[in-house]
């Protein structure tokens, strides 16, 4: 059994912000590996997260992001459950990355739920159209269609899109890795993105 040290648990609760104890327990299950330790922490945090998912968020903040040229603007409401995590640092933190994202990324939804039926009605047909034009075989076609589908989510839905500080997760995964660690459920509420035209 590995041996593990103050410095060990030390450099743990610095890559994942986590409480020294669950940081030493995470070393001792993982035999003092610190990469599956880190992964072992996560994924308590996520499943922690999942629970806390459901409760309701009725406080926050409003974000404002400006451009640097003043040409792009963009306003943020992000909820949580409690005054006092609306005023913390990892809260206000997280705010302003998903204002810098929404500048960067322009998404034009925040989940795929909010996409109203007309536009993925009409995008289906495209889709559907393009796999016929491409020579696919029509039993596919639906197949073919859900692919793409999730693809037009990517692209437009804020909680689908890589992020853009860290494009080794999506902004969902980023929120969900925020509820671990802040300990209160955390919603995307709203968000406008201005912009002047060249």
């Amino acid at each position: 059994m590995a041996n593990i040290t103050a410095a060990m648990v030390s450099e743990l609760r610095a890559r994942t912000s986590v409480g020294m104890m669950d940081c030493k327990k995470a070393l001792v299950e993982c035999d003092g590996d610190m990469e599956k330790a880190c992964d072992y922490l996560r994924e308590k945090g996520l499943a922690k997260a999942a629970k806390k998912a459901g409760r309701t968020a009725s406080q926050g903040k409003m974000f404002t992001y400006m451009h640097f040229n003043t040409k792009l603007a963009v306003l943020l409401e992000l909820d949580c459950e409690t005054d006092f995590v609306a005023r913390t640092e990892e809260f206000n933190k997280l705010g302003h990355d998903i204002a810098l994202h929404i500048a960067a990324a322009n998404p034009a939804y925040v989940k795929p739920e909010d996409v109203p039926a007309d536009v993925l009605e009409r995008e289906r047909s495209v889709i559907m159209a393009q796999a016929r034009e491409e020579g696919k075989p029509e039993k596919m076609l639906e197949k073919i269609a859900e692919g793409r589908l999730n693809k037009f989510y990517e692209e437009n839905c804020l909680m689908e899109q890589k992020f853009t500080l860290n494009p080794d997760i999506k902004v969902k995964d980023l929120v969900v890795e925020n509820i671990a660690k802040i300990g209160e459920n955390i919603i995307i509420r709203r968000f406008a993105r201005f912009e002047i035209a060249a």
